[in-house]
């Protein structure tokens, strides 16, 4: 009876990102002491979003993938992974993180990263899935795993300087906030929740979140969970500097109010922010009367003008040592 091949990893890597020796190193090691495989490499390249070196990962049929990379790497392989059955396990190197944030990973401990990509457990996990109308009527349709954006949020990822952002992180967005919070621009809003009817705002940013946290531990949206099947919404509609002083407020008391057993008592009395509503839904289907940027994961992806939200319920398998997961309920109310 001849033995079963041994098991295989691929790993998709940014080259430019971490520290690529060190990761060989790790990984050569581990696979050598699990008794798997020679590991495949793919590297991404300058002129593609990794798009080509994680289809060429899933095509060698691994039996897990690890990523190398930022939110944007692991969005790109989590297009591809998903409905396959591959494990993913992330080596978190990028600025953000936002995912590894969200769902507990140490940011700065490559070896235990690479161990769990060989002896961790696997959980399922939602992957967002975009539909985009841009201005001519052309739809395309692309994966999320943290929060799309349209707006303030949106105007960030475009315009945040790249070199400040790899040198100062979250600090580097401070200049596209400033600006966007001086012009308070809003933009009206057609939206539909599931099935339910069109409804009409006026909003200076739409946050749709598979996860709830953003850099520097903010908590935006307290009950989203990344394996739910649910997305989470956020509208930003400040009336002048006041508005902007009850957003920070919120925001800066969301974790007290989510996480403590005194603050979700305060939030079960306090009334529904109308700076910063909130709601949830399997499907979001929004409508713009002008072009307006959208962000995934951190990534500009132009103008649309129109956007359908959804999840691939339980579409991807991620490999971990730990179990974290977002945050917890702390109440919600309809963006109307």
């Amino acid at each position: 009876m001849n033995a079963p091949a041994p098991l295989r990893a691929a790993v998709v890597v940014n080259p430019v990102k971490g520290n690529p020796e060190r990761l060989r190193t790790l990984v050569d090691a581990e696979a050598a002491r699990s008794g798997w495989a020679e590991t495949g490499w793919f590297e991404t390249a300058a002129d593609d979003d990794g798009r080509a070196a994680a289809r060429a990962a899933v095509g060698a049929a691994p039996d897990v993938v690890l990523v190398a990379g930022g939110d944007g790497t692991l969005r790109v392989v989590a297009e591809e992974l998903r409905g396959t059955g591959i494990p993913v396990s992330l080596v978190p190197s990028g600025t953000g993180n936002l995912f590894a944030r969200n769902i507990g990973l140490h940011r700065n401990d490559m070896a235990g990263a690479v161990r769990a990509a060989f002896t961790g457990s696997d959980r399922p996990i939602d992957v967002g899935i975009a539909e985009l109308t841009d201005a001519d009527g052309a739809t395309s349709t692309h994966a999320f795993l943290v929060m799309a954006g349209i707006g303030l949020d949106a105007s960030m990822a475009a315009d945040t300087n790249a070199w400040v952002k790899k040198r100062f992180g979250w600090v580097a967005y401070s200049d596209p906030i400033a600006r966007s919070i001086v012009g308070n621009r809003q933009i009206p809003v057609h939206y539909s929740l599931d099935d339910g009817p069109t409804r009409t705002m006026h909003a200076h940013t739409v946050i749709v979140g598979n996860c709830g946290s953003l850099t520097a531990g903010v908590l935006l949206l307290p009950r989203a969970e990344p394996d739910d099947g649910v997305l989470d919404a956020v509208a930003f509609r400040p009336e002048g500097w006041l508005g902007w002083t009850k957003i920070g407020y919120t925001l800066s008391l969301n974790r007290f109010f989510s996480s403590t057993r005194l603050g979700r008592v305060i939030a079960r009395v306090l009334p529904t922010s109308r700076a910063l509503p909130t709601t949830r839904a399997r499907t979001l289907h929004v409508e713009l009367e002008t072009p307006e940027r959208i962000q995934l994961d951190g990534d500009p992806f132009g103008t649309v003008r129109a956007a359908t939200l959804t999840t691939h319920h339980h579409g991807l398998l991620l490999r971990s040592a730990q179990s974290g997961s977002g945050g917890t309920a702390s109440g919600t109310g309809a963006p109307a």
